[in-house]
C-alpha cells in the first residue's frame, strides 16, 4: 500500500493555503522570522519603526509565558518613538479579522536545546499564530502531537520567545486532521476533529483546511473562540459543537426576540460554552444586560468557579436578592445568580427598584434548563422582563415521555424554551471522545418463596423491607470493599455512592464505619444530606437550603423526631471528616454547611491536579441521595455505586459523574448497580439519542473485552514470541511496532482490570509473563529517554508510551522493604528465587524503577551485614539518607552549585509542587551564564532536580 509523503502532504498544504488567500513567504531562520515581522507590523499599523522602536517592540514581545504572550497578542503596546510621539502599536485586529495580514511558510528552523525544524507556519502580522505538524499517512497523528510537546520544550521559546504566540497546533497525516491549543497541561485527549453544524467531523486535510484555516474563519477563531483560563493560566479553544451552539446564540440575539435552548449533552462543556456566548451576547449593542441563572446552589458554587477561571472576576456573585436587584441596576453587563434570587427580585417586594428594567432587553442563559420545579418561575420572569430573551441549556432535555407531574402543565423543554438551536447528544460525544462510554455491571441475587434464586436482572425486587435490610446492605458493603481497590485503580480515583433515602444513608455511613474501626478497610468516607428528607421517590428534593429561607440553623429543627436524629448522625458524620482532614465544619450555621459541602466538591475535583498529595488529601467514597448526582463534575470520579432507582434523565445525569474523559487510563465510567437498572437505562439511552445507542453508550460484557486481549496478544508474539525476544528485534522499525502491539495490549488489560469478574486464570497468558513484557517495554522507554538526552533521534521518540497504563498494584518501597525482611529469613536457592522476584518488581514499576539501581546496591551491599530482619527498616532509612546526601554533592558539584541554596529549592519544590523559574535556578550558581547558555543550563539543572526528586523523594512515604 503506498503512502502519501510528508513532503507531498505539505506541499499541496501550502498550494491550497495560498488559493484561500495566504501570502507565500520564504522564511528559514530566526532572523528571517525577525525581519519578516518588523515589515509586516509596518504594514498592518500603518507606519514605520527605527531599528531602536523596533527593539523595543521585540523586548515588549518577548516578556512573559506562553499564557502571559496570549494576552500580549489581543492588547497594545504603548511605544515611546524617537521623534518624541507615542504609538499604539497593534498585534492582532480581534474587532475586524479582515483587516489582518495572513502569510503561510514552511520548515522555519530555530536552535535551541536542540535544533528543530518546524513543516507549516501561518503567521498573522508577522507573528507565528497557527503552526501544522504533518505525518505521511500511515502514521499516527498522536506523533505530530508527541513533536509539538518537544519544540514546546527544546526551541519554541528561542529568537524572542515567537513561537510561543502560536495560538493553535494543527497536526495531521493528511487522513486525520486535528486542533488543539497551545498549552503545557495538555494530552492527546484534548485535541479536536473540526465538524458542521450536524456533527459531521472533517478529518481530511483537504477539507480541514478549506474550512477550518480559511483566513476568516481562523481569525475568527483566534479573536473570539479561544478562551484565557485564568485559574490555571491555560488558552482553552472551542470544539465544533460549542462554537456552532455560540454562533446559533448570537444569530437568534441578533435577530429575534424568540427563547431558544442548547442541547448539548451532560459532560461536554455546556459551562464553557455558556460562558462563551455570555461573553459575546453581552457585547452585542442591543443587549442591556447578560443574566446566567442556576437553579441548585452547589451547581451555583461550581459554575461561579469555572466562569471566573475563564476570566478573573467574571462574574460578581451576589449573597442576596438586594445584591441582585443592585447589579440589575447597576452597570454590571454579567451576573451570575440563582433562580431562587431572580424569582424573589421580580415579586412586588422588589418591583419597584427594577421597573426601569421592564423594557431592557436581557438576555437570560440558564444553565441546566432540564431541571423540573422551573415551570412557575419561567412565567413570572418572562411576564416581567417585557423585552427578556431566554436560551436554555441542557444535556437531558424533558420531552413528553419524561415530563414530571411537578411540571407545570407537564410542559416540555420546548414548551418553555422553543426552538432547539443546536444538538450534540451522547453519541455524538462518545464518537468524538469528548466522554466516556459507561461499563455497567449488575450486582446482587436473592430469593424469592420458593427459596430460587432471582437474579435482579431477570427480575426486579422492590419490596421495601428488602431493600433496606440490614442483611442486604452489609452485604452491599462487603462487596464495595472487596472491589474498590479494582475499581479505582488502587485508590487514584473516587466513587460516589447513590442511595434511596437519608435513612439508607445513614445505615451505609454506620455500617462502613463500623468496619473501619474493626480493621477492615481503609476507605475515606464521607456524606452529605439535609436532614429531613426521606423520601425513596423522583420528588426527594436533597439539596442545599435556599438563600431566602428563613432557617435557624443554630436553633433546634422543627421537625420531627427522625429530622433531629438525622441532623445530629450528619454532626457526627462531620465530625469523622474533620478528624481525617483537619477541618472544623459543622451543621450549626449554614455557612459552615455550606463550606462542608464546597470542602467536599474540591476534594474529588483537586485530585486531578497534579499537585494533590493522594495518601493525605484523597476522599474515596461521598454517599449521596441526590446531591453531586447532577451538574457536579470532577475528572477523577471514575464509579458510581447505585442502590436507588434512577430513570430517564436523572440516570442519565446520575451515571454522567463517571465520564469525563482523562487519559488512557481512565477508560469508562465504572457502573454497579444493586438494582435491577436494565429497562431503565436503556429506556434512558433510547430516549436521549435512539435505540441503536445502547452498544454505543455502554461497554460490551467481559467475553468481548477478553476476546479483545486475546487478539491483541496473538499480535504481540507474531513480533516478539516471548519476552526474551524483544531483545533481539533487529531496528527501530521492530522495537516500534513491539510499542505499539504490547501499548494495545495494556489498553485491553487496563478494561478487563475495570471488570469484577476479571480473573488471569481466563487469559492464554500468566502473571509473570505480561509483567515480563512489561518490562522489556518499559526498557525501550527509558532507552528513548536516554538517546533524547543525548540529542540522539529515533522514530520511538514519536510514540507515546501511555505510561499511565502501567498503574501501581500497591507496590512502593514499604512494600518492597517487607519483602526484603522476609528475604533476610531465606538461604540458598530459595533467596535466589526471592532477589529474582523483588529486582522483577522494581524492573516492572514506573514508579521504582528509578529507585532500582540503589536498591539492589542495599541488597548487595548491605544487607549481608545486616544481622536481624526487624533492623532492615532504619539500616534501609540510613542508607538512603547517605545516597540522598552523595547524590545531591554530587548534582551541586557538576553543575558549580550553591549546596544550602539549591537544597532550599528542591525543598520549595517538593512542597509546593512548582517548578523553578530559572531566575531561581541561577541564583544558586557560583556565576550566572550568558544569555546564549542560560536556557540550556536552566533546563538542565531542573531536568537533574526532577530526576533527584523522582529518585529519593516520590514514592518514599509509606
Amino acid at each position: 500500500m503506498s503512502h502519501q509523503s510528508e513532503a507531498t502532504l505539505e506541499n499541496n498544504l501550502i498550494k491550497q493555503l495560498i488559493g484561500l488567500k495566504y501570502s507565500a513567504v520564504r522564511i528559514q531562520d530566526g532572523e528571517a522570522l525577525v525581519s519578516n515581522l518588523k515589515n509586516q507590523l509596518e504594514v498592518f499599523n500603518k507606519t514605520t519603526f527605527t531599528a531602536k522602536e523596533f527593539d523595543a517592540i521585540l523586548n515588549h514581545l518577548a516578556k512573559g509565558n506562553v499564557f502571559e504572550k496570549a494576552k500580549t497578542l489581543r492588547d497594545r503596546f504603548q511605544l515611546d518613538k524617537e521623534d518624541g510621539t507615542s504609538f499604539y502599536v497593534r498585534f492582532f485586529n480581534t474587532e475586524d479579522n479582515s483587516k489582518n495580514l495572513f502569510q503561510v511558510t514552511n520548515q522555519i528552523s530555530l536552535e535551541g536545546s536542540y535544533k528543530n525544524r518546524y513543516d507549516v507556519t501561518l503567521l498573522v502580522n508577522g507573528l507565528p499564530l497557527v503552526q501544522i505538524e504533518l505525518k505521511r499517512s500511515g502514521i499516527e497523528i498522536k506523533e505530530a502531537f508527541n513533536q509539538i510537546n518537544r519544540y514546546q520544550n527544546h526551541s519554541f521559546w528561542s529568537n524572542h520567545g515567537l513561537f510561543q504566540y502560536v495560538q493553535l497546533f494543527v497536526i495531521s497525516n493528511g487522513v486525520n486532521t486535528k486542533y488543539l491549543a497551545n498549552n503545557k497541561l495538555q494530552s492527546v485527549k484534548q485535541t479536536f476533529f473540526w465538524a458542521d453544524a450536524n456533527n459531521k467531523n472533517t478529518t481530511e486535510l483537504t477539507e480541514f483546511a478549506a474550512a477550518f484555516l480559511n483566513p476568516a474563519h481562523m481569525g475568527k477563531m483566534i479573536a473570539h473562540y479561544i478562551v484565557i483560563n485564568e485559574t490555571h493560566k491555560v488558552m482553552m479553544i472551542l470544539r465544533p459543537y460549542q462554537y456552532f451552539a455560540t454562533e446559533a446564540i448570537i444569530h437568534q440575539v441578533k435577530n429575534s426576540n424568540d427563547n431558544a435552548y442548547i442541547w448539548h449533552t451532560t459532560g461536554s462543556g455546556k459551562t464553557l460554552t455558556s460562558f462563551k456566548a455570555s461573553q459575546i451576547v453581552m457585547e452585542l449593542p442591543d443587549v442591556y444586560k447578560v443574566v446566567f441563572v442556576v437553579d441548585r446552589k452547589d451547581l451555583d458554587y461550581q459554575t461561579m468557579t469555572e466562569f471566573n477561571a475563564f476570566k478573573k472576576d467574571s462574574v460578581d456573585v451576589t449573597d442576596n436578592t438586594q445584591s441582585l436587584v443592585r447589579q440589575l441596576t447597576d452597570n454590571t453587563k454579567l451576573v451570575l445568580t440563582t433562580i431562587q434570587k431572580l424569582n424573589n427580585a421580580v415579586s412586588e417586594r422588589f418591583a419597584g427598584k427594577i421597573e426601569p428594567l421592564r423594557h431592557k432587553k436581557i438576555v437570560f442563559i440558564f444553565d441546566e434548563c432540564h431541571r423540573s420545579q422551573f415551570g412557575e418561575t419561567h412565567e413570572r420572569i418572562t411576564k416581567f422582563f417585557e423585552k427578556s430573551q431566554l436560551i436554555g441549556f441542557t444535556g437531558t432535555p424533558i420531552f413528553a415521555e419524561n415530563a414530571s407531574k411537578n411540571d407545570l402543565g407537564k410542559r416540555t423543554t420546548k414548551d418553555l424554551f422553543g426552538s432547539c438551536l443546536h444538538k450534540y447528544v451522547i453519541t455524538d460525544a462518545i464518537r468524538d471522545q469528548n466522554v466516556l462510554r459507561f461499563g455497567i455491571e449488575y450486582v446482587g441475587k436473592y430469593k424469592n418463596k420458593s427459596n430460587a434464586f432471582i437474579d435482579i436482572e431477570v427480575e426486579e425486587i422492590d419490596k421495601q423491607e428488602v431493600l433496606n435490610s440490614e442483611k442486604r446492605i452489609n452485604k452491599i458493603v462487603d462487596y464495595i470493599i472487596a472491589h474498590h481497590d479494582q475499581k479505582t485503580f488502587n485508590k487514584d480515583y473516587s466513587a460516589l455512592l447513590a442511595v434511596s433515602s437519608i435513612d439508607n444513608v445513614m445505615q451505609y455511613y454506620d455500617l462502613f464505619q463500623k468496619k473501619k474501626e474493626a480493621g477492615e478497610h481503609d476507605l475515606r468516607i464521607a456524606t452529605i444530606f439535609t436532614y429531613g428528607t426521606n423520601e425513596d421517590s423522583d420528588e426527594a428534593n436533597d439539596s442545599l437550603p435556599d438563600d431566602e429561607q428563613e432557617y435557624d440553623w443554630a436553633a433546634e429543627p422543627k421537625a420531627t423526631y427522625k429530622s433531629s436524629h438525622s441532623r445530629d448522625k450528619l454532626e457526627s458524620y462531620i465530625g469523622h471528616y474533620n478528624t481525617m482532614y483537619g477541618t472544623s465544619y459543622t451543621t450549626k450555621d449554614s455557612e459552615s454547611f455550606q463550606k462542608y459541602f464546597q470542602n467536599i466538591s474540591k476534594r474529588l475535583k483537586d485530585r486531578e491536579k497534579e499537585s494533590f498529595n493522594n495518601e493525605k488529601d484523597r476522599l474515596d467514597i461521598v454517599i449521596v441521595v441526590n446531591m453531586m448526582l447532577t451538574g457536579f463534575d470532577a475528572k477523577k470520579v471514575n464509579t458510581l455505586y447505585v442502590d436507588k432507582n434512577l430513570k430517564q434523565h436523572g440516570l442519565i445525569q446520575a451515571f454522567s459523574r463517571t465520564n469525563r474523559i482523562l487519559g488512557e487510563q481512565k477508560s469508562q465510567g465504572n457502573i454497579l448497580s444493586f438494582r435491577n437498572l436494565k429497562k431503565a437505562t436503556d429506556d434512558a439511552i433510547t430516549l436521549f439519542s435512539n435505540k441503536e445507542a445502547i452498544e454505543v453508550v455502554t461497554m460490551p460484557d467481559y467475553e468481548a473485552i477478553a476476546k479483545k486481549f486475546d487478539q491483541a496478544l496473538e499480535l504481540l508474539r507474531e513480533i516478539a514470541p516471548t519476552y526474551q525476544s524483544v531483545n533481539d528485534l533487529e531496528s527501530e522499525e521492530d522495537e516500534a511496532q513491539f510499542v505499539q502491539a504490547f501499548r494495545k495490549l495494556m489498553r485491553a488489560m487496563n478494561v478487563l482490570q475495570s471488570y469484577t469478574d476479571f480473573d488471569w486464570e481466563d487469559l492464554p497468558i500468566v502473571e509473570q509473563e505480561f509483567e515480563d513484557y512489561k518490562s522489556k517495554y518499559l526498557d525501550l522507554y527509558e532507552k528513548v529517554k536516554r538517546d533524547t538526552e543525548k540529542q540522539k533521534t529515533s522514530i520511538l521518540d514519536d510514540i507515546d508510551f501511555e505510561l499511565e497504563l502501567i498503574h501501581r498494584d500497591q507496590i512502593n518501597v514499604a512494600y518492597i522493604l517487607k519483602l526484603l525482611a522476609q528475604l533476610k529469613g531465606e538461604k540458598g536457592a530459595a533467596a535466589a528465587v526471592q532477589r529474582k522476584a523483588i529486582i522483577d518488581l522494581l524492573g516492572g514499576d514506573i514508579h521504582l524503577r528509578s529507585k532500582r539501581e540503589l536498591i539492589q546496591k542495599f541488597i548487595d551491599e548491605n544487607m549481608p551485614f545486616i544481622k536481624d530482619g526487624d533492623n532492615i527498616d532504619d539500616e534501609f532509612e540510613k542508607f538512603w539518607q547517605d545516597q540522598k546526601v552523595l547524590a545531591l554533592g554530587k548534582l551541586c558539584d557538576e553543575e558549580h552549585l550553591d549546596k544550602a541554596q539549591f537544597k532550599a529549592l528542591i525543598d520549595a519544590y517538593i512542597y509546593s509542587g512548582r517548578e523553578p523559574i530559572k531566575d531561581e535556578v541561577f541564583q544558586c550558581l557560583d556565576n550566572r551564564p550568558s544569555i546564549l547558555q542560560a536556557r540550556v543550563i536552566g533546563d538542565r539543572i531542573i531536568a537533574k532536580m526532577k530526576e533527584f526528586v523522582e529518585v529519593f523523594v516520590k514514592g518514599m512515604m509509606a
